[in-house]
């Protein structure tokens, strides 16, 4: 299938990676529903694009009759199955938990049309252990978006044992139909970006852990030294501490020692300082 043939997506998961992608595969021309198991979370999930997209008007980034027509194609449901019946594509935003991704692409499988591409944005789960589930899994690979998914450029395209030449190429088409810069990795833990990111904001986390800098002077080395366009620090704020926990686990027990959580992260994730999210982490949010 070609990209251009893509008409209808399904994103599961209305969080906050989740809500990015569905505006814009909509953004890209696509009909979109945004799935998630309850009404509250997906209300906030639609509520989050209606304020996306009308920062994007304020910001002179499009006008008000395109964002009106990009909100009209996004739709929502609380049923898995209805959710993904008459789709092409179905992306998989849930939580970072194999045994649950299984479970959910078992429910898509079975529900959703034999041409659907199957994608997950999971940042760091193996694409291949979450296939086994499947039993096509030629049609699954991963699409890992970067947040905020309306704002940055890169999608990384994730490429599993199994995953077709075909698939593989539509997913390419995809990434410049949704005006991302696709690079495209082998399955392996933390693909690309997870791992050499987490590699640096670890090592921010152990340097303010030892009292070498602030977390405010750390980023700002980052970003004006090397050019980065957030810190680590304030970017681990915004992907939420208990993720970058787990992502940070779950390497070490697949790479090794050198990903082992710092205890400063434990403790915070412990004390519910996980971001954003919550308020509090590396900086102060509640304002």
């Amino acid at each position: 299938m070609d990209a251009k043939e893509l008409k209808k997506a399904a994103v599961l998961g209305a969080g906050t990676m989740g809500n990015g992608i569905a505006q814009v595969c909509a953004q890209a021309g696509m009909e979109v529903v945004l799935f998630d198991i309850a009404d509250e979370p997906l209300a906030r999930g639609l509520a989050n694009i209606d304020r996306m997209l009308a920062k994007g008007v304020e910001r002179g980034k499009m006008n008000h009759v395109d964002a009106e027509a990009v909100r009209a194609r996004v739709s929502g449901s609380t049923l898995l199955p209805e959710a993904v019946t008459d789709c092409d594509l179905v992306i998989e935003a849930v939580p970072e938990r194999l045994e649950l991704k299984q479970v959910v692409f078992r429910k898509v499988e079975a529900a959703a049309p034999e041409r659907a591409i199957l994608a997950s944005n999971t940042s760091s789960l193996s694409i291949n252990k979450i296939a086994d589930a499947l039993d096509f899994p030629q049609r699954f690979l991963g699409l890992h978006f970067f947040n905020p998914v309306p704002i940055m450029k890169l999608l990384e395209i994730v490429v599993g044992e199994k995953t077709s030449d075909e698939v593989l190429s539509c997913a390419r088409g995809l990434s410049d139909r949704l005006s991302k810069d696709g690079i495209v990795v082998k399955d392996a833990p933390g693909f690309a970006s997870s791992r050499l990111g987490l590699a640096i904001g670890l090592e921010a986390m152990r340097m303010v852990e030892e009292g070498v800098a602030s977390a405010a002077d750390i980023d700002t080395a980052m970003v004006r030294g090397y050019g980065f366009p957030m810190g680590p620090l304030k970017l681990t704020d915004l992907v939420g501490l208990d993720v970058r926990l787990g992502i940070s686990e779950y390497l070490a027990s697949t790479l090794g020692p050198r990903f082992d959580p710092p205890k400063l992260l434990r403790e915070m994730v412990a004390t519910g300082k996980l971001g954003k999210k919550s308020g509090r982490g590396f900086y102060d949010w509640s304002e």
